[in-house]
């Protein structure tokens, strides 16, 4: 037990530095990007009040709450000691409302779409890669094979924007965009709940199109190397059914190495979900993204990168610990 909580402790402190070096990457990666953003409403600003550039620029300061003449290192600081100590994520420089009410406000969307994309496509993607193990020369092997080799070579926004055009605008059949429809009142009832499941099968169609060919083909793998074991040829032996044998055996242990990726693919969906979200303008965290590097609005950007890096190192963290739980033979390390 002594050993274990050590090497937890070691995996947490190691996924600490992890976190603070991505900050510290973006913090001054983002202020690398072209264009001023103070110089933006300075002349919006200007054109509406019909007043002097310099003057404008003021206003634009003290509105944004933000000083590019401030020394880069000194605003490092200050946004390192405002996360730690306040747990301040800084304000929005375009929305003028603190970063973490974007932040609450637009994550339960993404979590919608990509937690119902992942549980659609590993699901079928597992079945499917089983069965093509199991059933190694049918036609549904080649089938499988050719629909992974092309999914897994298109874009997840290009297969948003086909079914946005196939689906949406041609046949009429789904809602192309927004999370919900104007004639349903937002709460916790019937109406809404299924309006909101109807509205997101779009975007979990965009993801799920690309991940299932990606999850047949890692099941098929790792089914194939099941198949050796004993206790298959002992269950086969023992004249046991394809389909008792398919789930209760083979399935059940191959799918132990998925759960892995499993994990880690909800979190990069987390942080990859900005064409898709925009394409059917989802306000999750992926639409605010597009939204804060068009405007190079900083705080917003390093918010939502600091977000997508947690969800990426902690579902790796959860992993492991989870990998170790179903196989006693993976210790962790």
């Amino acid at each position: 037990m002594r050993y274990y909580i050590k090497i937890l402790s070691r995996k947490i402190f190691i996924s600490l530095l992890t976190i603070l070096v991505a900050m510290t990457f973006t913090f001054f990666l983002v202020r690398q990007m072209p264009g001023d953003i103070i110089h933006t409403w300075a002349l919006q600003i200007q054109m509406q009040q019909g007043i002097g550039y310099n003057e404008a620029r003021e206003i634009a300061k003290t509105m944004m709450n933000y000083d590019p003449t401030v020394p880069v290192y000194i605003q490092y600081v200050k946004y390192i000691g405002n996360l730690v100590f306040h747990g301040n994520l800084g304000y929005s420089l375009t929305y003028r409302i603190p970063v973490s009410v974007i932040i609450w406000k637009s994550l339960p969307w993404t979590l919608l779409i990509t937690s119902l994309s992942v549980t659609v496509s590993f699901i079928t993607g597992s079945f499917l890669g089983a069965a093509i193990a199991w059933k190694r020369k049918t036609i549904l092997e080649p089938i499988v094979t050719l629909y992974a080799t092309i999914t897994q070579a298109v874009p997840d926004f290009l297969i948003g924007l086909i079914l946005l055009v196939v689906l949406g605008v041609n046949l009429r059949w789904l809602p192309m965009r927004g999370p919900y429809g104007p004639d349903v009142d937002p709460g916790f009832n019937l109406p809404f709940i299924l309006d909101v499941l109807y509205h997101a099968i779009l975007p979990v169609m965009a993801f799920s199109v690309q991940a299932i060919g990606g999850w047949a083909l890692a099941m098929k793998a790792s089914a194939t190397g099941v198949m050796g074991e004993d206790y298959i040829n002992v269950a086969k032996a023992k004249g046991l059914t394809e389909t008792r044998i398919l789930t209760q055996y083979l399935g059940k242990n191959a799918i132990i190495p998925q759960i892995t990726g499993l994990a880690i693919t909800l979190a990069t969906m987390l942080g990859g979900s900005m064409l898709v979200e925009t394409i059917f303008g989802y306000p999750g965290l992926g639409y605010f993204f597009g939204q804060a590097i068009n405007t190079r609005d900083y705080s917003l950007i390093q918010g939502l990168f600091l977000v997508t890096t947690v969800a990426v190192i902690l579902a790796n963290l959860v992993a492991d610990v989870v990998y170790t739980k179903l196989d006693p033979r993976i210790k962790l390390e």
